[in-house]
């Protein structure tokens, strides 16, 4: 059985032109958890000031996506191999050019993470590279999108 997940995305006019283009791009992201996020365009995209820079856009919200879902499952199979994993941290990164159709499409995801264990069993490097291959097999993210998905670890 297939599984739902739900977000809004809520933009309003008010009282600002709109034929112009010169509108704001700024809308709010909400989830079905309740949480809400600040979304716009990308500065990249649609310049200042009709984009909000202090928003997250939907290139990093994908990005994003991507790098949460690979340490998800990263930290499930450590935690299936006895491996205690103290802190993750990612500094992804997407880069957005045409692709074979010509459209602009994020057509390169790089994860760059830094993983910290302690414990009585540390991961070789080996075991660190095959960890977060299953991981990056497993993305449920990852097997969603079409752009290449690079998982390069920091030391």
């Amino acid at each position: 059985m297939p599984h739902l997940y739900t977000a809004e995305t809520i933009w309003h006019r008010a009282d600002q032109p709109f034929t112009d283009q010169r509108y704001s791009r700024g809308h709010l992201l909400r989830f079905d958890g309740g949480v809400e996020v600040p979304g716009s365009s990308s500065p990249h995209s649609v310049p200042l000031p009709m984009s909000v820079t202090a928003a997250v856009d939907p290139e990093e919200a994908l990005v994003s996506a991507v790098s949460s879902c690979h340490m998800l499952w990263f930290l499930s199979l450590a935690c299936d191999r006895g491996y205690i994993v103290d802190d993750y941290h990612d500094q992804a990164e997407g880069v957005m050019r045409r692709n074979e159709q010509g459209k602009l499409a994020i057509t390169l995801v790089t994860l760059r993470p830094r993983v910290v264990f302690s414990g009585p069993s540390i991961p070789n490097e080996q075991a660190l590279a095959e960890l977060h291959h299953e991981a990056h097999e497993a993305c449920f993210i990852a097997n969603s999108i079409r752009s290449e998905v690079k998982v390069e670890p920091r030391a």
